[in-house]
This record gives structure tokens, C-alpha cells and sequence, in this order.
């Protein structure tokens, strides 16, 4: 989906293909079948986003083969779908029963991460619409907090140097730029975009930026104005957003507002909560065994068109103030916005849908949800031409 901004540039809106578990090229398509083309045909859409997730072998394969690659292109635009941007955080495995930790291996010290990045990009550049100014890779903060040493910061200065020359190599190769945002995430070694500003210093920034998650944003307390604020006075471009809210919770120590939480307390995903005094847990299970005293937010990713039940709610005062920071103004600071609610199946159950039909039809009202907020700035929505069998 696209929408044109009055300083000109397009906006491009799509949902993060991590919501579906598969993981082989086969499966991959059949999910655009199941979930994408649905969620467009929900929406009304002519053409729609879709950021897509693809694990490291799938991505190995398809950097590898031109002819695999080209029919991926010409399957997504056979189904009114396009990509210009691609999910590198998690490396493979992403619906496995337990998660957790696992999700921030490999990290930027390794020359696993390296490679799948570098091969996303090449399968982006061969995947971007014609007409497309660029297209964005989302990483991960580094690596997850500890250890990190001085010794582990010089490495991964190193690595991000590297990244940016092989970046370079495709773009001279293919003509497409495709630049990488490392995307702050609590727990990790950059949690704050104080952190992202110390951590990212000396990067090259025609290849290299932030992935801004505002769920993430949310959790970390961070005032939206104040943050595109830091990051801009950094330099530090913002190539890609993922348009997220957390999970709230005003008064963590009553009784019902406990209960409520713990129906959010699920197995295979971190959910590390933050209170406004700052007190920090790895995740939810142990702030509600600590206790700490509220308000607290919590890194779930919840449903933007749809609210937790009371007392609970979501943190769309963060995502709207942050939206009007990065494109309601007289120039858009980014062009890449996906929804990135990867949590749908493991909601508590009651909230979960019941099926690929109900699946999609959310993906489209959460899509639906951030096209609508988006116009409210003064964007406008930007037909597709073309006629989509």
C-alpha cells in the first residue's frame, strides 16, 4: 500500500510476514496465498506491503539463484503484493515452541549474521519495484546486553564497517540501495536511542540507520519528539518503522490488573516490561513475581485496531506521537513503515483468531488501522495504475 506524502515521496505500508511460521520458499508463497493476497482483498487494496521474513537458508537460496529469485518477484506480483523491505532480525526458527533468548543469535560478532544480511539484500535488491527509491533490511541492536565488553564493541564496530561496504558492493552491482536499521530492543546492548547514538557512532549512514520499533520506543519511556530528536541531531537516518503497540498496565499490583497480565504470560516469546521508575525484568513472569510497582509497559506486541481488555491497553499515544514526528511534518523522515504485530497466535486465548481467515482479516484492520492514522497526518492514498490479475 502506498501513500504520498506533500513534501513527494511515497510511503510505503505493508505487515511483517513473521506472523506466519513457515519457513521453505513453497511454504512461503503458500502463505502470501493464505494470508497476504486475503489481507489485500480485505482492504480493497490494488497493491500491498509486505515485509517478509525470510529465514537464513531460504535467503541463502535465493541470493544464490537468479532464476528462484525471479520467481518470487513475479509471484508477488501476480498476487498484487510488493517488498521493500525485508525482516533480518530473527535468524530462523522464529515459531519454535520456546524462542526467548534464542532470537538474538547470531549476533553482530559473528560472520553468520553478516552473511544473512548481505544475502537479504541481494534478494531485496532483486525483489524492490522498479519504481521503489530504495529498500530496507531491519536487524537486530548488536547482540542481547551481556556479555558486551569494550573488546565485543571494537568487533562489532568492525562488523557494521564491513556491512556497509558489502551494502556498497550491491548497490554498485545491482543500482538498488538497500540500506540496514539495527533496531533498538530492550534487553539488548542498544535498548534507548541514547544507546543506538553511542552504539551506532562512526557508522556510515548512507547504508546504515535505525529501525524504529514503537513498541519498543514505548518501552524504553521514551518521549517520541524527544527521540527523532536524538537521532536526527546523531545524523542517524531512520530507514524503517515498525508501526507497533505495546501492553500497558497502569496498576500492575492490583489484583485484576495482575490477573489480565498473566493471561499475557506465554512460553515462546520475551516480554520484557519496564516500569516508569525504572525498574527492568527480562521478562513478564518475573516483574510479576517482583512486584515492582506500576505503571509498567510490557514488549508485547498487541493488535493496534483492536485494545486489551481493561484494566490493561495499549501504547497508541506513543505510536501516534511518533507517527506525527516522522511524517507529519513538511518532510517525511522515513518512507518504510510495516506493522509488525507478530504475536497474534500466541494471545491469550480468547483473543486469538481461529482460524487463516480471521488471521487475515486482522492483519488487514490492523493495516486498515495505520493507513487511517497516516491519512489523519495529511497523507493521501497513491493508486497502482497498473491492473492486478
Amino acid at each position: 500500500m502506498r501513500l504520498r506524502h506533500r513534501d513527494g515521496q511515497t510511503i510505503h505500508l505493508g505487515y511483517c510476514t513473521n506472523v506466519h511460521a513457515g519457513e521453505d520458499l513453497p511454504e512461503i508463497v503458500g502463505q502470501l496465498d493464505t494470508y497476504a493476497v486475503s489481507a489485500r482483498r480485505v482492504l480493497g487494496a490494488d497493491r500491498l506491503g509486505v515485509g517478509l521474513w525470510l529465514a537464513a537458508p531460504v535467503a541463502a537460496q535465493l541470493a544464490a539463484d537468479p532464476a528462484a529469485l525471479a520467481g518470487l518477484r513475479r509471484d508477488l506480483d501476480a498476487r498484487g503484493l510488493e517488498v521493500v523491505t525485508l525482516n533480518g532480525f530473527p535468524y530462523g526458527a522464529f515459531h519454535a515452541p520456546v524462542v526467548k533468548h534464542a532470537v538474538y543469535q547470531p549476533d553482530w560478532l559473528t560472520g553468520e549474521r553478516m552473511d544473512y544480511t548481505v544475502d537479504l539484500a541481494r534478494v531485496l535488491a532483486g525483489l524492490l519495484p522498479d519504481d521503489a527509491a530504495r529498500g530496507s533490511v531491519s536487524t537486530l541492536p548488536l547482540a542481547w546486553r551481556t556479555p558486551w565488553t569494550a573488546r565485543h564493541r571494537a568487533a562489532a564496530g568492525r562488523r557494521l564497517a564491513e556491512l556497509a561496504d558489502r551494502l556498497a558492493a550491491v548497490h554498485a552491482r545491482t543500482g538498488r540501495l538497500i540500506r540496514v536499521g539495527f533496531e533498538p530492543e530492550p534487553g539488548c546492548v542498544m535498548e534507548t536511542t541514547e544507546q543506538v547514538v553511542a552504539g551506532l557512532s562512526g557508522i556510515d549512514t548512507r547504508y546504515l540507520g535505525v529501525c524504529l520499533d514503537l513498541a519498543h520506543l514505548a518501552c524504553g519511556w521514551e518521549d517520541p519528539g524527544a527521540a527523532l530528536a536524538r537521532l536526527a541531531g546523531a545524523g542517524l537516518p531512520v530507514v524503517k518503522v515498525q508501526v507497533s503497540a505495546a501492553l500497558g498496565a497502569d496498576h500492575p499490583e492490583q489484583a485484576a490488573t495482575g490477573a489480565a497480565l498473566r493471561g499475557y504470560a506465554e512460553p515462546r516469546f520475551l516480554h520484557q516490561t519496564r516500569s516508569a521508575a525504572g525498574q527492568a525484568a527480562d521478562d513478564l513472569p518475573e516483574a510479576l513475581d517482583a512486584g515492582f510497582p506500576g505503571p509498567w509497559r510490557v514488549h508485547y506486541h498487541v493488535p493496534l485496531h483492536a485494545a486489551p481488555q481493561p484494566p490493561l491497553h495499549a501504547t497508541l499515544d506513543v505510536l501516534r506521537g511518533a507517527l506525527a514526528g516522522l511524517v507529519g511534518g513538511d518532510t517525511a523522515v522515513c518512507d518504510h513503515l510495516e506493522v509488525e504485530t507478530y504475536t497474534w497466535n500466541v494471545l491469550p486465548p480468547d483473543q486469538r483468531p481461529t482460524g487463516p481467515d480471521r488471521l487475515a482479516e486482522g492483519i488487514a484492520a490492523e493495516v486498515a488501522f495505520a493507513r487511517d492514522e497516516l491519512l489523519a497526518l495529511g497523507l493521501r492514498e497513491q493508486p497502482v495504475r497498473e491492473m492486478i490479475q
